[in-house]
């Protein structure tokens, strides 16, 4: 699907800007919107470039709960201070900055409160040329990332150093297995595991993914698609921490392939619920099933240190302009990437 793009007699009028909007259900187009101004507590951010999460695909395609239309999809982000409001102290124009999507986490670590958001829906999101967000929402951009490394990091990142750090609580040393790798949290979860000294193991359908897992950091891989990849992982050893996003039929595997006293964290479900739950295996073997998504104030804190202390590098799959965003929608539908799909206004 092409994109309309609104075009204006001489150059664009200073109010206004380009974004990517939703405007009805599986609908795309680029459109002249009014460019936001910093409301109290708030700071302008003009964007060097932003990056696409499986949400923004299941938004356009009605797949998400609390739809509202038009709306302006995007949790990543990545740019340069452009103004604040009078209210704010800390921030100035031309700071270089990164967004942290998770919004009123709550006052718990242990989860998030009721008034717990994601950048890109019910606000308006990243994927436009300048976006308003509380100004405790902003972090330094990392040092050594580039804007479109900056960009790929936020929402994938924290949910992965969450998943491994803040609930796995992982261990230098430790045998991990993640699964369905590619996506943009799982690589997260390899390139920190690997950074705090695990010996990491992968599952794909793509034996070239797993090569490209390898390069990473990866002992090496199986091809879930195979019927005895579970016993062949099994021969290892087992795993302490194993990593999930996808559930369904595959789960019972992943309770077979952990150690006693091992922990199985997961962050989504895109096979479905497990066709049933060996609960005789699990109080047996004494593991620990953890639910875990996005992450608090302290995990995004503790998350960019260590990205900055390892020097990780997201990884980018892709970069597209503004007005080829459908392009990278449809990239993202086909499910070939590996890594991040990132978008530049």
């Amino acid at each position: 699907m092409g994109l309309s793009d609104c075009e204006f007699e001489g150059s664009r009028l200073p109010d206004l800007m380009r974004a990517i909007q939703f405007p009805a259900l599986n609908e795309i187009a680029l459109n002249e919107v009014a460019a936001p101004e910093p409301q109290p507590g708030e700071v302008v951010v003009s964007l060097k470039a932003a990056a696409l999460n499986h949400r923004d695909l299941w938004i356009k395609l009605g797949q998400y709960a609390g739809l509202k239309f038009p709306i302006i999809p995007g949790s990543d982000g990545a740019g340069v201070v452009s103004a604040v409001n009078p209210d704010i102290e800390g921030w100035t124009i031309g700071d270089e900055v990164i967004i942290n999507p998770s919004f009123a986490w709550g006052g718990s670590e242990a989860h998030q409160g009721a008034g717990f958001s994601i950048l890109g829906l019910p606000r308006n999101g990243t994927l436009a040329e300048q976006i308003s967000v509380p100004a405790d929402q902003l972090a330094k951009k990392p040092a050594h990332l580039d804007w479109n490394d900056a960009a790929a990091l936020p929402l994938a990142g924290l949910t992965g150093y969450r998943a491994l750090m803040s609930r796995a609580k992982l261990q230098a040393g430790e045998r991990v297995l993640i699964s369905g790798i590619g996506g943009g949290v799982a690589l997260f979860v390899l390139q920190f595991a690997v950074a705090a000294g695990a010996e990491v193991w992968v599952t794909s359908s793509s034996d070239e993914k797993i090569s490209q897992a390898q390069a990473l950091g990866a002992k090496g891989g199986f091809n879930y698609t195979a019927e005895d990849w579970g016993d062949a992982a099994q021969a290892g050893g087992g795993f302490d921490v194993v990593v999930d996003s996808a559930g369904g039929a595959g789960f019972g595997t992943l309770i077979n392939l952990a150690n006693p006293g091992g922990r199985i964290v997961f962050f989504g479900a895109t096979r479905g619920d497990p066709d049933s739950l060996p609960m005789r295996k699990v109080f047996w073997k004494q593991l620990s099933l953890l639910g875990t998504t996005m992450g608090s104030p302290h995990d995004w804190a503790d998350m960019l240190a260590f990205v900055s202390r390892h020097q990780v590098r997201p990884v980018v799959s892709e970069t597209f302009p503004l007005s080829d965003a459908a392009t990278a929608f449809d990239r993202m539908a086909e499910g070939d990437q590996f890594g991040k799909l990132v978008i530049v206004p």
